[in-house]
């Protein structure tokens, strides 16, 4: 590394996004901001089989002390000066949805409320064991408010933060891979308005509708055990078109995007346009961040770390 390089990272800020799935940890360092991301390192250890079981319920950290092992391992590869991290989860161990509440709420409190009476027969948690969520989206025409609900289980969530705390590190922020793969492609979805995502990441088929840049249809499905190009994957995409064409029979979208790993994501992409009538943009990781001189910049090389990505983009 040159003296300006050295310079440039002492002055820059910089986040570390640290994603957790079964087999293993991966983790970014990013620097810059927002809008001009540089990948200054990516690092990652693999768990021996069965650390980590994803469970909505359930513990799911099997073997805590090779967890933090880990953790720590690809941690420390990253030659960062802060223990602060933003975390992506598999979407697995939640829930996201979006609903819409016809009360106003004068304080978050009263929300919380608000969500959780409306939520309380769907919910596939115990109320009193579930960290609720939420972000206010747009207030309709009708007057109603329309808000992103995230759910996870309290223990479920409890076990990942004090396992990552005894790693030596603090968790700033916890979020699904799924909000993480949009936040890396934001200027892609928001600067198109009316768009549609479909995604295979880690084993999940996400479907994501957006309207002038908002979402107003998610479906988040685990097809843990089939590849991305699978007839199931295909038909599970149909069926998710075809609920939101249900429910929105006005809404037309303007541009499809699609994601999935590098070595299928051609036959993916042609699956995804079949699937949807349009001409589909597939993308890229690399297109977004500007590697730094001890990051590759190949889309091979950083596609595995694109929720981590993400998750880092959240802190700058």
């Amino acid at each position: 590394m040159s003296d300006g390089d050295r310079l440039i990272m002492l002055f820059s800020k910089t986040s570390v996004g640290l994603e957790i799935r079964p087999d293993g940890v991966r983790c970014a360092m990013v620097a810059g901001s927002q809008t001009t991301p540089r990948v200054e390192r990516i690092a990652s250890a693999l768990f021996p089989e069965n650390t980590v079981m994803v469970s909505l319920k359930e513990p799911n950290i099997i073997e805590p002390d090779l967890f933090v092992e880990k953790v720590k391992e690809a941690h420390n590869l990253l030659l960062s000066r802060s223990d602060r991290i933003s975390v992506s989860l598999p979407d697995s161990v939640g829930r996201m949805l979006l609903i819409n509440l016809e009360s106003r709420f004068k304080s978050r409190a009263e929300a919380l409320d608000l969500i959780r009476w409306k939520l309380k027969k769907s919910i596939p948690f115990d109320l009193a064991d579930t960290h609720l969520d939420y972000q206010k989206l747009a207030v309709r025409e009708n007057g109603e408010l329309s808000l992103l609900v995230a759910l996870v289980s309290k223990s479920v969530i409890s076990q990942y933060e004090e396992l990552l705390q005894k790693a030596g590190l603090q968790p700033a922020q916890i979020d699904f891979n799924s909000f993480n793969l949009c936040r890396v492609f934001d200027r892609n979805l928001s600067h198109d308005g009316n768009s549609v995502m479909i995604s295979y990441y880690d084993n999940t088929l996400g479907v994501i509708v957006f309207a002038d840049g908002i979402p107003e249809f998610i479906r988040i499905k685990d097809l843990s055990g089939t590849v991305a190009t699978d007839s199931r994957v295909f038909m599970e995409i149909n069926s998710s078109l075809m609920v939101f064409q249900n429910r929105f029979p006005d809404q037309l979208s303007k541009s499809v995007f699609c994601l999935a790993a590098p070595d299928v994501i051609h036959d993916f992409r042609e699956m995804v346009a079949e699937a949807t009538g349009f001409n589909v943009t597939a993308l890229e990781v690399k297109g977004i961040v500007t590697p730094g001189n001890s990051a590759p910049g190949d889309q091979v090389a950083l596609y595995p770390y694109t929720a981590a990505i993400g998750a880092a983009l959240r802190s700058l």
